[in-house]
């Protein structure tokens, strides 16, 4: 049976589901994670295992709540030293936030203060002003983030992502106010491929142990590449959704991990996504209608309506109102259900956002 035939809890979305106003809830700021928990896998999950029910685990107990034969799919981005703060020659400060790599040494950037640093503007990097470590050309506008266009130059035989590392800082979101995390808490253990500006977060809760144990279950792993940008964490702005334009981001989706996925369903396991950038990613290459090989751009924005193609469950963490990331999460289970569940996780006294607790959404609650 395909997935646009399977029977389910989620209606077809409403007028009012393509309204901004339909994905608000009301979150007291203490619920808002400033740390992570340690060891990472003792953050809670709450199990959505039905159209109706839920249960309480932690994420420790994940390995007893997959199958054998179910196969997870993590996203392996790496996130950057993304925050860079310079100054003009002049000596004003500049604070510099990549969002997006360009290719040939161009960055698309988010610039403070961005009225001083229009095209042809310089910015330099380093201790040293007389012999910087870095320079940024300002080449350009983009009115899609009203960011800027970025050449970097640098001297020596290191990489532009060398130099990022040594001068630059790891982004935490703006939410969290406290900033006493470390940067590898913000990173998931099995980070390989830098270019992120964000964290997959539903990652974070994994360790090397849980990891191991999943194998040992019989869970198969497999990963893609999406290059966390400002397409996940851009806030929806217009009243109707439907006129919100999701930024692309890059995304690698290789023949092996297509034939994994495959292989699973030829045998009747379960495609589990781990966190919502492992999903667009992999809807976003099965957009022909078969789940295929890609490298590149992709800017699939889901919510309700939407037909799910690859993926059977999902982790993920719980999202900022009226985020794209809500949106689609609405899409697999239904809006409404989605709320209650999250009115529940406040009640039970859940972490919300990146360093908070996890949901996991088994096949059963979405009709799989």
């Amino acid at each position: 049976m395909s997935d646009s035939q399977r029977p389910g809890p989620v209606a077809p979305p409403t007028p009012f589901e393509h309204s901004l106003a339909a994905y608000q809830y009301s979150l007291p700021p203490e619920k808002i994670a400033q740390t992570p928990v340690t060891p990472r896998d003792a953050s809670r999950l709450l199990v959505v295992d039905s159209a109706t029910t839920q249960r309480h685990h932690h994420f420790r107990d994940l390995d007893d709540l997959l199958r054998p034969g179910d196969l997870l799919v993590l996203n392996d981005t790496r996130v950057i030293p993304a925050r860079l703060r310079g100054y003009k020659p002049g000596g004003a400060q500049v604070e510099v936030f990549l969002l997006e790599d360009k290719g040939d040494n161009q960055w698309l950037a988010l610039v403070r203060p961005g009225r001083r640093l229009k095209p042809g503007a310089t910015v330099l990097f380093g201790p040293n002003p007389d012999q910087p470590d870095l320079v940024a050309q300002v080449v350009a506008t983009d009115p899609d983030t009203n960011g800027r266009l970025l050449t970097f130059e640098h001297q020596g035989s290191e990489s532009l992502f060398t130099v990022f590392e040594r001068l630059g800082e790891v982004p935490l979101p703006p939410y969290i106010t406290d900033r006493v995390a470390s940067p590898d808490q913000y990173q998931t253990v099995y980070a390989e491929t830098p270019g992120a500006v964000a964290a997959p977060t539903a990652g974070l809760h994994f360790t090397p142990d849980l990891l191991a144990r999943l194998e040992q279950r019989g869970v198969g792993r497999s990963q893609i590449t999406l290059h966390v940008g400002v397409g996940t964490f851009r806030p929806v702005e217009t009243d109707n959704i439907l006129d919100h334009k999701m930024h692309g981001e890059w995304i690698d989706v290789s023949a092996a991990t297509v034939a994994q996925i495959n292989a699973t369903k030829a045998q009747g396991g379960r495609v589990i996504a781990v966190g919502t950038t492992v999903v667009r990613a992999l809807e976003g290459a099965a957009q022909t209608g078969e789940l295929q090989p890609w490298q590149g751009k992709v800017n699939l924005f889901i919510y309700p309506g939407y037909q799910y193609q690859v993926i059977d469950g999902l982790i993920t963490n719980f999202h900022l109102p009226g985020s794209s990331l809500l949106m689609l999460v609405s899409a697999l289970v239904g809006r409404e259900r989605l709320l209650a569940l999250y009115e529940h996780a406040i009640e039970q006294d859940y972490r919300f956002y990146s360093f908070g607790d996890a949901m996991l959404i088994l096949p059963e609650a979405t009709g799989g």
